[in-house]
């Protein structure tokens, strides 16, 4: 099946919360989105991996996607190195993306960061024909996705770009909510213990209150912001408007 959209990430869950408004847009424009999740995020102090899958497949049914899969990457220890970089290619030159988004290109949780260039690096290995992957006992063609942008999640970057998610904002915080191993309801449960950087009601309105920072300098109410990791070549000046 080939994809319009390609989102490989580190965790599950790290679509939801920096970028699912940009791919619900996409999806209600009639493209085909899929998201690759790197790890179980089994490392998170709550949930167990299973739960983890579970709620990133309600996620997916939430926001319309096509594909999701899930790498089976050790959560906080894989590497960016050739045996991950290949199981990378393949799924690139599975879904035969145009659009690939991944995670900040550095950011709180070093994972973030890591799996940013361990994407960039495979997007460009995937261009390769000489660079030989096989899946289901078949060889694979070269691909090379036409650009790479980046999610903007804890750390504070200046987007080059921003995308009004405006309409698909209800539809974003379900998404984040079929999670919900991972946040405590209240502040009554918060106290309870087992917190986490993302668990408190306080980072659901971090997450809002990103968005609305991101929107209001596009002059809308919600933004989803990114950056890019080459230029974006436009033949009609009237595209960017």
């Amino acid at each position: 099946m080939k994809l319009d959209i390609l989102a490989l990430v580190a965790h599950p869950d790290d679509v939801e919360l920096s970028c699912s408004g940009t791919l619900i847009n996409h999806i209600k424009q009639g493209y085909k989105v899929g998201i690759i999740d790197f790890t179980q995020g089994e490392m998170g102090t709550r949930g167990t991996p299973e739960l983890r899958l579970k709620e990133a497949q309600a996620a997916g049914e939430i926001m319309g996607l096509s594909a999701r899969e899930n790498l089976g990457f050790r959560d906080v220890f894989f590497k960016n190195d050739e045996a991950h970089q290949l199981e990378v290619v393949k799924m690139l030159r599975k879904y035969k993306p145009d659009i690939v988004f991944t995670n900040a290109e550095y950011d709180r949780h070093p994972d973030h960061g890591k799996a940013a260039q361990l994407v960039v690096d495979a997007c460009f290995i995937s261009g390769l024909k000489k660079v030989v992957t096989e899946l289901d006992g078949k060889e694979q063609e070269a691909w090379r996705p036409k650009n790479i942008f980046h999610m903007i999640q804890s750390e504070h970057i200046k987007p080059d770009f921003v995308v009004d998610v405006t309409e698909s904002w209800e539809q974003k915080v379900q998404s984040i909510e079929a999670f919900s191993s991972q946040f405590h309801t209240n502040a009554e449960e918060s106290a309870k213990g087992d917190q986490t950087f993302i668990s408190t009601p306080d980072f659901k309105h971090f997450i809002e209150g990103r968005a609305r920072e991101m929107g209001k300098i596009a002059n809308c109410t919600f933004a989803e912001g990114f950056t890019k990791s080459s230029q974006i070549k436009v033949k009609d000046v009237f595209d960017l408007i």
